[in-house]
């Protein structure tokens, strides 16, 4: 596959971190907060950093100097780098990563699910603050979740979908360690 930076983050322990775009302030305060005390784990946080809400992770992250793996819904060949990413990429903190080839040069919502996949089989865990009812990454969770991955949210009443689909509820500002899998 395609990628830019460092390839050893594969390595890592992955926490997949996906969003719906519209997601409810209650679940996007919890979501900063437990981005915070992911600043402080040992989690590298994988995702394709484009809802809001994963961009917001994304800044948070990059601030922190904490490792990320970026899984753009397009190409990596000849793509420009954000200059907000470049000192994280010389650092070695960065990978871009994409499951696509040359071809694949503009993001459509069909590469964005593809992408999604992707970063689901990437990840050690799932963390998914909020997936619309009836919405692509709610049926991403129900059909394309690898058995046996573990899959976290908030337990707030807007996730009662995940929570049905067998979501493990994460407390408030808190992050499951990956060497504890609950």
């Amino acid at each position: 596959m395609p990628a830019i930076g460092n390839e050893s983050l594969m390595e890592t322990q992955k926490l997949a971190l996906l969003c719906s775009r519209a997601c409810p302030g209650s679940i996007i305060i919890q979501t900063l907060d437990a981005v915070r005390a992911l600043r402080q784990s040992p989690w590298t946080v994988i995702s394709g950093f484009q809802s809001p809400v994963e961009q917001e992770a994304l800044a948070m992250l990059l601030v922190a100097q904490r490792p990320v793996v970026i899984c753009p819904a397009r190409t990596v060949c000849d793509m420009r780098v954000p200059p907000a990413w470049k000192d994280a990429l010389a650092a070695g903190r960065m990978l871009i990563s994409s499951p696509f080839e040359r071809t694949a040069r503009r993001a459509t919502a069909a590469f964005a699910e593809q992408r999604n996949r992707y970063v689901l089989s990437l990840a050690d865990a799932v963390f998914i603050p909020h997936a619309a009812p009836g919405g692509n990454l709610e049926r991403l969770c129900r059909d394309s979740l690898p058995p046996g991955k573990p899959l976290w949210t908030f337990p707030d009443p807007a996730n009662t979908n995940l929570l049905g689909l067998g979501a493990q509820s994460v407390p408030e500002a808190r992050v499951p360690d990956p060497n504890t899998r609950t």
